[in-house]
């Protein structure tokens, strides 16, 4: 298949009209808008993120987040909608448009914010920040009001996470100690219920159990002996009598105070010297022995008998001995309890002890941690850590930065170009008349032997040719001409786009970015 170069070119110059009306219409829109925005100025400075200036080996600063984290939470706190209000209120940047929604302003305010970083070198990066408006003042003023905040909302985030991070561990630390100080009293509680099981004094008790037990053998020896000597003295006394014959016959008081003696010997072996029974034989005793004393006072025969004597030694021997052996037992028995107690005590005392080591533990670490706190809280408060400082302050920019006219221009020509393209080949798809051979092959299925192309005369010629140039020339000077005849006598331009861009949901854009095309 051939491309039929030369139809294509009498097409193109057939639709030429057609294109360069498009195009002419395309390119003085492109330029009346081009030169009827207002000019943008955007006054630019520049910021320093500089690492910390006190070495992390020496003391570093609590405040661990990077620069972009830092840039990215002040970008957000820069553009919030009470914030970007405010700075509309100080410089008056909407003043000339008071009906602009605060939505709108919001808005625009974020388009004509710019706030740029590029990749850090190391924990070094500058920051460029701008704004544009349609006055070099008004730019700079805004953009040094935006670095000043910049500076101010850096200083705020980090000596508030700097001092976020006191803050807890000082809670910390008077949370531990505080726990320390229950745990601590809760040791010296159980210690005090039960000092006398406690495992430090285990060899101490195991000690004295052992010398008790021994103490117990030898009281039992001496109060075996003792009882020995007793019955001894008994059996003696009952088969001699000498011993009665030396102050002659018993009266019966004596004779039953001997047998109550004897019974009280007996019973003392049974008994502890707190039984009710060894009690009243004690009370009779006494009470004999008073009543003895009396009779033999009045008779005149003097002291007791050896017999008697020895007896009442033995007997109080014996009961010295009984009243040690029942408290040698009972501290026997407390010493027993106590060390059959320990083990359970000392399980209970090392799991108290153990949780006031953790306490301790973690106190330390938030001790520690406290100080490295106070440290980082100081660098931050000095500004001795990572900071922003403005190494070129935002002045009035001599020359607008938008909008670029030429390639607003441009831009129309362009867009006349594939308007016209466009025109051509839509044309092109709705023409189905036979104008090749070709086409007449494919309609008819004939071939044909020749082709007259039509000839134009000169007349025609020169006709065609001041068509298009008046055209075109009509175009070029009409429709300026026919827009100043409308701005003029029908309604003003300004009114016009308003409208339309109200229509289409771009009448805050207009009013704000075309005040004197608005207005």
């Amino acid at each position: 298949m051939t491309i039929d170069l030369r139809f294509y070119f009498a097409l193109l110059v057939r639709r030429l009209p057609f294109i360069l009306i498009i195009l002419a219409v395309c390119t003085a829109i492109g330029v009346t808008i081009a030169y009827t925005l207002p000019p943008v100025y955007r006054a630019e400075a520049k910021l320093l993120f500089e690492s910390g200036q006190i070495p992390d080996e020496l003391a570093a600063s609590t405040v661990t987040s990077t620069a972009d984290e830092n840039l990215l939470a002040i970008q957000q706190r820069l553009l919030t909608r009470a914030n970007l209000l405010e700075l509309s209120d100080q410089f008056g940047i909407y003043a000339a448009t008071p009906e602009i929604s605060e939505d709108g302003i919001v808005e625009e305010m974020r388009y004509r914010i710019s706030i740029y970083m590029p990749p850090l070198l190391g924990n070094t990066g500058v920051v460029t920040v701008s704004f544009g408006a349609s006055e070099p003042e008004m730019s700079a003023g805004v953009t040094n009001a935006l670095v000043a905040q910049i500076l101010e909302q850096n200083a705020e985030i980090r000596t508030a996470a700097s001092g976020s991070t006191l803050d807890f561990f000082e809670q910390e630390v008077r949370r531990l100690t505080e726990e320390m100080s229950q745990q601590n009293g809760k040791i010296l509680e159980f210690e005090e219920a039960n000092r006398d099981a406690l495992p430090e004094s285990l060899a101490y008790r195991r000690t004295r159990q052992a010398a008790q037990t021994e103490r117990l053998l030898q009281v039992d020896r001496e109060l075996a002996s003792l009882r020995d000597r007793r019955k001894l003295l008994t059996d003696l006394y009952d088969r001699t009598g000498r011993l009665a014959s030396s102050v002659g016959e018993m009266t019966p008081e004596q004779a039953q105070l001997e047998d109550l003696r004897q019974e009280l010997a007996s019973a003392l072996v049974l008994y502890s010297a707190q039984n009710p029974r060894v009690r009243a034989l004690q009370t009779q005793v006494a009470a004999l022995e008073e009543a003895v004393k009396e009779q033999l006072g009045v008779s005149g025969e003097g002291t007791l008998t050896s017999f008697e004597l020895q007896m009442t030694d033995i007997d109080g021997q014996i009961s010295f001995l009984a009243e040690q052996k029942l408290q040698i037992e009972a501290e026997l028995e407390a010493l027993q309890a106590s060390i059959e107690a320990t083990a359970a005590n000392s399980i209970s005392l090392s799991a108290l002890q153990s949780d006031y080591a953790n306490l301790r533990v973690q106190y330390d670490q938030a001790v520690a941690s406290l100080a490295d706190a106070r440290m980082g809280d100081r660098i931050e408060e000095t500004d001795r850590g990572q900071r922003i400082t403005v190494i070129e302050p935002a002045i009035a920019p001599a020359f607008r930065s938008e909008p670029n006219r030429k390639l607003v221009a441009a831009t129309g020509a362009g867009a006349g170009v594939l308007l016209s393209a466009a025109m051509v080949l839509l044309l092109e798809l709705l023409n189905r008349t036979i104008r090749r051979p070709a086409e007449l092959v494919r309609a008819l299925g004939i071939t044909p032997f020749g082709t007259v192309p039509y000839m134009e005369s000169k007349e025609e010629i020169r006709h065609r040719k001041v068509v298009m140039i008046s055209t075109i020339a009509g175009v070029v000077i009409g429709v300026p001409l026919l827009l100043l005849a409308v701005h003029v006598f029908l309604m003003p331009l300004g009114t016009i786009i308003a409208v339309i861009a109200e229509k289409v949901g771009l009448g805050d854009w207009v009013k704000i970015n075309m005040p004197s095309i608005s207005g």
